[in-house]
């Protein structure tokens, strides 16, 4: 009052808050005890899921090299796509994260998250990936995502190896480019399609039927590879009755007609 700065925190509402255009964290208050369930009235930026509309709603969001440039076909600036989404995400009760963290100290803290817009783009952003990327490029990007996530919380924004990370990931966008629908219904974000003209995945290469790119017969010889070394060990596991430990499969029970 001293200095007229106004004050919304009450003792009824004396949740500790930080805000900014891609979340609202809450922290304090109830949620200090993790038996206890969020009071639905703390809530801001997100309807709870049963009070969001009972008909889904479809969105399209476009991508240009993993950058977000687009919603329902509209160009739209970062900013205006973060308050679109929120809104949108918000309004389907889309968003709520309820974690308990270890802080940097090693202190286990609870805080309970409302970030709408950043689920919907990362959901959609992660399904463009699914079919822009190839395996070994997703599962080491998927790796080291921690490690960038932890450096990030840990206040280690200004180092060479954040730096590093964003070089590596800046060279894995460079055909993250697309559009992705999702399907948004009481909390749910279901991925309703996705499409790249960089797409790695080919209806005509992946048909079971096609061989002129994959022909089953070369499975057989991977399959006889690829099990090699669990054979040697198994063989080399063979107890004094002269078994493996391993039964051999009764194939008459898998026979076709």
């Amino acid at each position: 009052t001293e200095f007229n700065i106004p004050v919304s925190h009450t003792e009824r509402d004396i949740y500790s808050r930080d805000r900014n255009i891609f979340h609202l964290s809450h922290e304090g208050g109830l949620l200090e005890d993790p038996w206890n369930e969020p009071e639905s009235r703390m809530f801001q930026l997100t309807n709870s899921p049963e009070e969001a509309p009972d008909e889904p709603e479809y969105v399209e969001i476009g991508f240009e090299k993993g950058t977000p440039i687009s919603v329902n076909g509209e160009q739209l600036s970062a900013v205006e796509i973060l308050r679109m989404l929120n809104k949108l995400a918000g309004k389907h009760g889309i968003g709520r994260v309820d974690i308990v963290e270890n802080r940097l100290v090693g202190m286990k803290s609870r805080g309970v998250y409302e970030t709408p817009a950043g689920t919907l783009l990362h959901r959609a952003h992660q399904a463009l990936e699914s079919i822009c990327l190839d395996k070994h490029t997703m599962q080491y990007k998927d790796s080291i995502a921690v490690k960038y996530a932890e450096l990030v919380y840990n206040g280690m924004w200004f180092t060479r190896l954040r730096e590093a990370l964003d070089s590596f990931v800046q060279v894995t966008q460079q055909t993250v480019t697309g559009t992705v629908r999702l399907k948004l219904y009481k909390g749910n974000v279901i991925i309703a399609g996705r499409k790249s003209p960089y797409s790695l995945y080919r209806e005509d290469y992946a048909s079971f039927g096609e061989e002129d790119v994959y022909n089953q017969q070369d499975a057989q010889g991977f399959i006889q590879l690829f099990g090699l070394p669990m054979k040697v060990d198994a063989l080399l596991e063979i107890d004094g009755t002269g078994e493996s430990r391993y039964r051999r499969p009764d194939y008459t029970k898998f026979k076709r007609d």
